[in-house]
């Protein structure tokens, strides 16, 4: 069993293949069950555990287990934690252990990207990121391999968050800036990418202009929500998967509201990537991407730094 630390599961998904390769991997396929959730309340800590499995045509077998822990941050310590086993699927034999924390960051950030290159006007060049933590930070390369963005904002409720975000991705090259008036950022920005463990609505529908480009990562469950019932009025929604309409709390909010009904998603992810689903069809209209993540993704990454391995070994 091959062992793949964090550095080495960060150097084998870079955004250039790791997106091709869950664009293949969406198009192709593969046996997802529904994810188990339990919550988890110890120790004065609360938190929630997610168990992911997937197998695929390609031979393997892969789980994964999530522990998120919103009060984490009060601690001094990231808000979710992950691991991922890698299996033959054949025989069950363990092939690898691959950094979870990696795998979640870049596999989310990457999927964003993907839907963003059917959903997001070809133009756009400035990405506002709402959140600061480990997803946030993965974002402006994420989004940078499928649009030339040329200004990166960054808002957070911890505005100090948000500076150090923005400073890091100043040292890597990027235009960036932190920002504390939501509205004004999401009013001028082309894609807005909400990466939070809110429980209330950050981004309102009025602020969004024509043409408008909206990821909404952090809804997971019903009790969270980013984005208000307004979001979704008169836009073209889109998600990673059906979970998505059970689970997520800007989902459930808007259906409640009237503003959103089932029927009206005009796709998944992997109908994009196989082409069976439209994207966008014209520059004004507001674009919206809800996901909650899959295993087919975490599942695809773990693939891909196994078999880069295996290459780099010989």
């Amino acid at each position: 069993m091959i062992v793949f630390d964090a550095a080495r599961t960060r150097a084998a998904l870079g955004f250039e293949t790791l997106i091709p390769a869950l664009r293949r991997a969406f198009a192709e396929g593969a046996d997802v069950p529904l994810r188990h959730t339990h919550t988890v309340g110890a120790n004065g800590g609360q938190g929630t555990v997610l168990i992911m499995p997937a197998w695929n045509a390609a031979g393997y077998l892969g789980i994964k287990t999530v522990n998120i822990y919103p009060d984490n941050a009060r601690r001094g310590l990231p808000g979710l934690h992950s691991t991922y086993a890698l299996y033959d699927a054949a025989t069950g034999v363990p092939l690898a252990y691959v950094d979870g924390d990696e795998v979640t960051s870049r596999r989310t950030a990457a999927a964003s990207a993907l839907a963003a290159d059917y959903l997001a006007r070809a133009d756009a060049q400035e990405l506002l990121i709402v959140g600061s933590g480990r997803v946030a930070a993965m974002l402006a390369p994420a989004y940078g391999a499928v649009r030339a963005l040329r200004r990166v904002r960054v808002w957070s409720r911890r505005a100090a968050s948000a500076a150090r975000l923005a400073d890091s991705l100043a040292a890597q090259g990027w235009e960036a800036q932190p920002v504390t008036d939501l509205e004004a950022a999401v009013r001028r920005a082309h894609i807005v990418s909400c990466a939070t463990l809110s429980e209330a609505p950050l981004v309102q529908g009025d602020w969004l202009a024509p043409g408008t480009h909206l990821d909404l990562i952090g809804s997971f469950k019903p009790s969270m929500i980013e984005a208000d019932p307004g979001c979704f009025a008169g836009s073209a929604v889109y998600v990673d998967t059906d979970e998505a309409l059970a689970k997520a709390g800007d989902l459930l909010a808007a259906q409640a509201a009237g503003t959103l009904c089932a029927q009206d998603v005009r796709g998944r992810l992997d109908a994009l990537c196989r082409g069976t689903a439209r994207g966008r069809e014209d520059a004004d209209t507001v674009t919206v991407f809800k996901s909650v993540g899959s295993a087919l993704e975490d599942l695809a990454a773990a693939q891909l730094v196994y078999e880069t391995g295996l290459a780099q070994a010989t």
